[in-house]
């Protein structure tokens, strides 16, 4: 272990964290409401229990050792008004979909984790923006205020932190409703049919997909009677833990398990931007016992990442850490090789994931923010090339996704121009792939990386 992570103090809290500099956090300017409203949130239920937690915990080991892949995904930030049946179980149809594709194709088992119930914050640039001579305060995602240009709307509004709560809660409720009554059979994969997608020019592909697997299913039933694993799958939820006063009032002891445990979501990662080895986001992430990702980014070196390691995951934990890396498909040939060498030799145990959405941000002269899904698609190709020389393996894939008809993402399967974005652009922050570039993008690993074997 390096000097820099024994220097980290033994001694933490789910409050140790205030004791570092926090970025990202809002200003609130009432902190005695402040004060009330995280009282209620911290006596409030949570959100997930402790044994999904761990389960999680195993099945992210299991990838670790390639026995899984991992697909996480969904919304870049959620909000308030999206917490509906529609877009929650459109959102599930196009992750059930794209697991289906990656299950097929690489003849294992999927891990399926939602970039939802949760997703509510976002990371700004700065923290003011100014509009005709007028600066407010940043729109921070849902939790902390709104997207409006106003004084009100922009003030960080402790009360949504009880309101995300809530949201989430609803969120997690309908999914848990939805697999637990079968949404996810595999012997009924209609139910997962986007209406708007049906004259896709990927329908045909997938539909003769989904008739081979149901021929094997029958074939297998036929054999062995009803298998009853296959009506119901494992989902589980992640978000970036932005929001440190939020994630500390629903951070609690269980019974019968030691430490503390992030009951607000199963899979928390800290972000490019707060991942400072000696800052809040990473003291307050080394004391739970949640399976935990970091974002790493082109500027990161060896000499930084490799102390990390040691202070989110000292015991070497299986399935404790993932490294998920967002290079950008113009730096990713320089700058991951270094990274994989040095994990490697160090023989730290961590899945490592690609996200080959947010290095590939542009804007457009129209001003909107965009990705070229051959970007994209490039990223990730050199991603499987670049684990293959390193002699390690890309466990998985991040995307920021939606099950709705939006044009955000330019190229894919009906090649999207920079005129079309104005059709269908509904992200208060960042593009996502629709539904058709999403299963395309799952289509492309099965051809890149093919049955593990």
């Amino acid at each position: 272990m390096s000097q820099t992570a024994h220097s980290l103090p033994s001694l933490w809290t789910p409050a140790s964290w205030q004791q570092r500099v926090a970025l990202q956090q809002p200003q609130y300017d009432d902190s005695a409401e402040l004060g009330r409203a995280l009282s209620e949130l911290s006596h409030l239920p949570p959100l997930v229990t402790s044994w999904e937690v761990l389960a999680l915990k195993q099945a992210l080991a299991d990838a670790q050792e390639g026995k899984r892949f991992l697909l996480q995904g969904g919304d870049c930030a959620e909000s308030f008004a999206d917490c509906t049946s529609p877009i929650i179980s459109n959102r599930l149809k196009v992750l059930l979909q794209m697991s289906l594709v990656l299950v097929h194709g690489l003849k294992q088992p999927v891990l399926r984790v939602g970039r939802f119930a949760g997703q509510y914050a976002k990371p700004r640039s700065t923290d003011t923006e100014t509009r005709d001579g007028v600066t407010l305060p940043s729109f921070r995602g849902d939790v902390i205020n709104s997207p409006e240009f106003t004084a009100q709307a922009r003030r960080a509004d402790p009360q949504r932190l009880i309101r995300a709560h809530a949201h989430s809660a609803l969120t997690m409720n309908f999914v848990r409703a939805l697999i637990d009554g079968g949404f996810a059979d595999l012997h009924h994969p209609e139910y997962w049919d986007l209406a708007w997608v049906e004259h896709s020019p990927l329908a045909v592909e997938y539909r003769r997909m989904v008739t081979a697997i149901g021929d094997s299913l029958r074939f297998m039933e036929t054999l062995a009677g009803p298998i009853a694993g296959f009506t119901r799958v494992d989902f589980f939820t992640s978000h970036e833990a932005l929001l440190l006063h939020y994630e500390q009032a629903i951070t609690r002891k269980v019974p019968r398990h030691h430490g503390w445990f992030n009951l607000s979501t199963h899979f928390p990662w800290i972000g490019m931007r707060t991942a400072a080895l000696d800052g809040a986001h990473v003291e307050y992430f080394r004391g739970i016992r949640n399976p935990i990702a970091v974002k790493v980014g082109p500027s990161v070196t060896p000499d930084q990442l490799l102390p990390l390691i040691d202070a989110l995951n000292p015991e070497d934990e299986p399935g404790r850490l993932t490294l998920i890396h967002r290079m950008g498909h113009a730096q990713i040939g320089d700058k991951l090789s270094p990274l994989l060498d040095a994990v490697k030799r160090e023989g730290r145990r961590v899945l490592w994931v690609a996200d080959p959405m947010h290095g590939n941000t542009e804007s457009t002269a129209s001003g909107y923010k965009t990705r070229r899904f051959d970007n994209i698609r490039g990223e990730l190709d050199q991603a499987f090339d670049l684990h293959a020389a390193a002699g390690t393996r890309l466990g998985g894939v991040h995307l920021e996704l939606t099950g709705e008809d939006v044009t955000e993402c330019m190229g894919g399967a009906r090649d999207l121009s920079e005129a079309d974005l104005q059709r269908a652009y509904k992200s208060m922050v960042d593009p996502r792939l629709n539904y058709e570039q999403s299963l395309e993008l799952a289509m492309l690993i099965v051809r890149k990386s093919g049955p593990v074997r």
